[in-house]
């Protein structure tokens, strides 16, 4: 016998914190799979009888539901619910008022759905992925992970270079108002979708496929509706630099709002943070890291070669191979049937288009474990990430009467892998889950499975001479400073050669820029145990306009032996220190109530900045967009630029204020101040 269901209450409130969901907003259902959620349903007439009682229940999604591919379920009631798969139950005794439960299918297509009561009642929910889940693919099994990596709406991520990381702080704002929608539109407009939508929508069963998707669409360079557009040269015509975006918010805005054009413009940092922003909104535990001097090998053999003349410079016609200052990627958590055991976990996914995957910029998931044993067939992509941590660099000088030789040099790719720390601000160093230690027999065993020839057989030739970098102390934008090259003559004859000692600006993905400082010695002597100490001063009048955005530049020094033509190399990237922005809170933080941020930097060149502004941004702080404050005045050197913007929290909680400040000559400077919102 049916019921006779007059109006019904879906519980929003009640549910969507059970599920974990609240912060979407509670006034529609969204809910995880595996999970059951309540509903009300109030009778016109007569009262729920068990055993006799009967009631058919569709659940529906996408716009061709159909049983055979997942996308429609129908049921009826049980006696209980059954976890594994969709069902129902009335939890509530005989009585005009009914208490249905009902439980998706912990492997269920996520996306919009309509649930239909006795073909008669018909409501909307959204259903996510459910890390909370046991038999979820994307379950894990700590709060505090999942606090971080799926509920966390602001989060770290480094930038600099392997001596001196930087933290950023970003905004990712998952939860905030229309994040979602935006999401699951992402997913709408993706190819596979519209060739083919049934199927499209069946894949969502699986989080494989989910994320690969994601990993294509978070970039627009397959002119396919995908969100944003990445640009590398050092103009940013018709867009905007990607140094000045603090979260994803603005941008995932920005692309629904312009009928889903690719919003300019992206680097491997935002990409990254982007992909993790829609992981998250859709139940994925999510983090981003990212890979110090990371490999970009073009032509997948494993080794980046690079020529360099007599003079230190970089034949850059010689190849495309790319060496990244750093480079960020996102892993996300979930169980891979579809590969032996032991590769569940964390997968690499790296949605910045370099390569294209099956016909289209997008790379992963592939599980860390594999890039760590160098399983390099399994899917997806296993052989370029491998290269990006352990490809081979080898550097070979171009003498003028066309001999080349090769470098001796102690570079090495993929350096402190590095995340945010669960529930601290610090840094994680998990380069340990990527590659085995350098030089231990597990690292040649790798190399063995990978068919790494050059790595296995790299017998560095050392003459005995030796060549290295150090700084002087104080590195700062603004500043005159003092490098150094450092010759050794480890042998026991003299040595007469020339030393070549270059700077120049360059970018955090490898192409270099002009020349901040030179010098060629073309007579130096080592006695046998003799040092010699070179220094190369860097003066902020030149370095100042040949700058890129990532305030880096890059020393080389160069040796070269008169007697037996060997030659040595060191590198390294310097990063010049930022000034610090100041931050006071003022006023008692709690929910709803206005605040101010005293915002406060002073000003470190020896030159005036003009068109000086602050902006803050945050999680459930700045109510889902920016607020700036410009400043009239001209700040001349070592005076304050000041200022204070208000701004009323709508959560309880821990929360990042994200503070940038922008003029005409420091760029973006960042910083961010913790702030604990009472009730």
């Amino acid at each position: 016998m049916a019921l006779d269901i007059g109006t019904w209450d879906l519980a929003c409130e009640f549910n969507n914190t059970d599920h974990h969901t609240e912060l979407n907003g509670t006034d529609r259902l969204i809910v995880r799979r595996g999970q059951a959620f309540t509903i009300s349903l109030y009778l016109n007439s007569g009262s729920y009888q068990p055993g006799s009682s009967q009631m058919r229940i569709t659940a529906e999604t996408g716009p061709q539901p159909v049983e055979q591919y997942g996308t429609r379920a129908v049921f009826g009631l049980s006696d209980e619910i059954d976890s594994s798969c969709w069902s129902a139950a009335v939890t509530s005794p005989p009585a005009d008022t009914v208490c249905l439960s009902v439980c998706p299918a912990p492997d269920a297509p996520i996306g919009r759905y309509v649930l239909t009561l006795d073909e008669r009642i018909q409501f909307e929910f959204i259903l996510l992925f459910n890390p909370w889940c046991p038999r979820d693919a994307v379950y894990m099994d700590s709060e505090e992970k999942l606090a971080e990596y799926v509920l966390a709406q602001d989060g770290i991520i480094f930038r600099g270079d392997t001596n001196h990381p930087i933290p950023l702080a970003w905004y990712f704002g998952q939860f905030e108002e229309g994040i979602l929608d935006i999401c699951l539109r992402i997913l709408d407009m993706n190819p596979k979708h519209k060739r083919n939508p049934g199927k499209d929508c069946s894949g969502r069963r699986n989080v494989i496929y989910v994320t690969r998707v994601l990993s294509a669409m978070v970039n627009s360079n397959d002119r396919d509706d995908g969100v944003l557009e990445g640009c590398w040269n050092n103009t940013f015509e018709g867009g905007v630099s990607p140094m000045f975006w603090r979260g994803s918010v603005q941008i995932l805005r920005n692309w629904y709002n312009t009928s889903c054009m690719g919003v300019k413009y992206g680097q491997c940092w935002v990409f990254a943070a982007i992909n993790c922003t829609v992981s998250r909104a859709l139940g994925i535990p999510c983090r981003v890291v990212t890979n110090y001097y990371s490999a970009h090998d073009t032509n997948s053999n494993l080794v980046i070669e690079r020529f360099f003349n007599e003079k230190g410079e970089l034949d850059r016609s010689s190849t495309k191979d790319m060496i990244w200052n750093y480079h960020c990627w996102v892993e996300s958590w979930m169980t891979r049937p579809d590969l032996p055991p032991g590769f569940d976990g964390w997968q690499a996914s790296d949605p910045t288009p370099q390569e294209k995957s099956e016909g289209v910029f997008c790379c992963g998931p592939v599980p860390v474990r594999a890039i760590k044993e160098g399983e390099l067939t399994f899917k997806y992509d296993t052989a370029f990430v491998f290269a990006e941590v352990n490809a081979d660099l080898v550097h070979y000088l171009r003498y003028k009467d066309g001999n080349t030789r090769k470098i001796v040099n102690d570079q090495t790719v993929g350096q402190k892998i590095s995340t945010k720390s669960v529930g601290r601000d610090e840094r994680e160093d998990i380069t340990h889950l990527y590659k085995y230690p350098e030089g231990s027999e597990e690292e040649r065993r790798v190399f063995e499975k990978a068919n790494h020839q050059n790595k296995l057989q790299q017998q560095q030739a050392n003459s005995g001479l030796h060549i290295s970098i150090k700084l002087s102390s104080g590195i700062r934008k603004g500043c005159d400073f003092d490098v150094f090259a450092i010759a050794t003559n480890n042998t026991e004859v003299d040595k007469k050669c020339r030393l070549v000692f270059a700077s120049r600006a360059v970018s955090y993905n490898g192409v270099v820029g002009r020349e901040c400082g030179f010098k060629d010695l073309l007579n130096v002597e080592l006695a046998p145990g003799g040092e010699r100490k070179v220094p190369l001063r860097l003066n902020y009048s030149k370095y100042c306009n040949n700058l890129m955005e990532d305030n880096l530049i890059r020393l080389g020094a160069l040796l070269i032996d008169y007697g037996t033509r060997e030659a040595m190399m060191a590198m390294r990237d310097i990063v010049l220190d930022e000034p610090e922005i100041k931050i006071r809170i003022l006023g008692e933080p709690k929910e709803n109530r206005k605040l101010a941020a005293e915002l406060t930097l002073q000003n470190p060149l020896p030159e005036p900045l003009q068109s000086c502004c602050f902006t803050i941004e945050g999680a459930n702080l700045t109510g889902g967009s920016s607020i700036t404050e410009k400043l009239e005045s001209t700040i001349e050197p070592g005076q304050e630029a000041k200022v204070k913007i208000y701004f009323t929290p709508t959560q309880c909680g821990l929360r990042k204020l994200v503070v940038d400040f922008d003029s005409d000559k420091l760029g973006h400077v960042r910083g961010y101040r913790n702030v604990i919102i009472g009730k």
